[in-house]
């Protein structure tokens, strides 16, 4: 992978700009705001297989077009902890038989805290001598990172050596708020340009009053420091290891207003209803909350229509997007109800296709 310039990196954000814009013509958005990436080393996240030849050993990626594989001793797109890593890794691991047979990818997951989990994977099971290895290794790599964990895994197998979290630390408009970032579960992965999405989400929230419904919330993400703005934040995700986690982030960032309960979009939206109740929302009376503001984070799909009749009750939208066209399929049904009063490019994966986006929605 060569390096990029200015004016290439300009380049594909100008064309991205432009493809957003004409998907968001058509509800009389106003101009976008835009928010760039650095055009290397901004990814916290990055897998690769591994390639055994002989003596050497070394990442390899596959071309998406031609599925042809290639070597990879740097990543540019990834953090220089990453990149780091890569190196110190494989030269540690090419000796070491016991901790290089049957090793087939190699997950690594940092943040901006310069935090380290880096997750071996196997076709062989992993016993105490692998661990002991393992642990060898970690002492190794603990001299030149500020933290780090290996994670082994291997069929129905999850040897963890350290942690299987990061501790990120994210500057948000002069305060810093703490999350705990699980290996293996999703995250952002540009640390920075998130922290442009959070500020853009505070700035639209800044005049609003009342109480947050986050929908998708993850780990809060966007819910905890969005508190700050709102009398109460209610967020909801079904997955186990991101609730978990947004508790801590809870307590970690002495937020006393926010509460996070595990109900999938479509079973809130039931809840809201009035149609099941769940155990899950023991102790939350939803009909006390002065639910003003919703915040949307869906998966690649977008909303259901269920779930887009229920936030057009809503006298504001934040949705944030991963694929802006399924972004304006919804629109079509939210701009029935409301008018797109802010839109925002964040270019979360330069020098790719994708696309997040973020619009505010105000009750007509």
């Amino acid at each position: 992978m060569t390096t990029t310039t200015a004016k290439d990196y300009q380049a594909q954000l100008d064309e991205k700009v432009d493809r957003l814009g004409t998907l968001l013509a058509p509800f009389n958005a106003p101009t976008l705001s835009v928010y760039p990436s650095k055009p290397e080393n901004y990814r916290m996240r990055a897998e690769f297989r591994v390639w055994h030849d002989g003596d050497d050993l070394y990442h390899i990626m596959f071309d998406q077009g031609s599925k042809e594989k290639y070597r990879v001793d740097t990543f540019p797109p990834a953090s220089e902890t990453i990149n780091n890593a890569m190196q110190q890794l494989i030269e540690y691991l090419k000796p070491n038989e016991l901790l290089r047979k049957k090793l087939f990818q190699i997950d690594y997951l940092t943040g901006l805290s310069g935090e380290l989990v880096i997750s071996l994977l196997y076709h062989k099971p992993l016993d105490d001598e692998w661990e002991a290895q393992a642990e060898l290794l970690r002492t190794f790599l603990a001299t030149q990172f500020t933290a780090v964990s290996i994670i082994g895994r291997a069929r129905k197998q999850k040897r963890i050596v350290g942690n299987d979290f990061i501790i990120e630390r994210l500057p948000i408009n002069g305060r810093e708020f703490e999350f705990k970032h699980i290996e293996n579960s999703f995250t952002q992965p540009n640390a920075e340009v998130n922290c442009s999405m959070i500020e853009w989400s505070l700035e639209c929230s800044a005049p609003l009053t009342g109480d947050l419904l986050e929908m998708y919330c993850g780990a809060g993400n966007f819910s905890m420091p969005l508190a700050v703005h709102f009398d109460n934040v209610i967020g909801t995700e079904i997955a186990k290891p991101s609730v978990q986690a947004a508790q801590y982030n809870i307590a970690a960032n002495h937020l006393d207003n926010v509460k996070i309960v595990r109900l999938s979009a479509e079973e809130f939206t039931e809840a809201m209803n009035g149609e099941r109740s769940f155990s899950r929302l023991e102790g939350i009376n939803l009909t006390e909350y002065n639910f003003t503001t919703v915040l949307v984070d869906p998966p690649r799909a977008g909303l259901d229509v269920d779930s887009l009749k229920m936030i057009q009750g809503y006298d504001n939208i934040i949705y944030i997007s991963c694929n802006p066209e399924t972004l304006a399929e919804n629109l079509g049904l939210l701009c029935e109800t409301h008018e797109v009063a802010n839109a925002a490019l964040f270019d979360q994966f330069p020098f790719t296709h994708h696309i997040e986006a973020g619009v505010l929605l105000t009750k007509k």
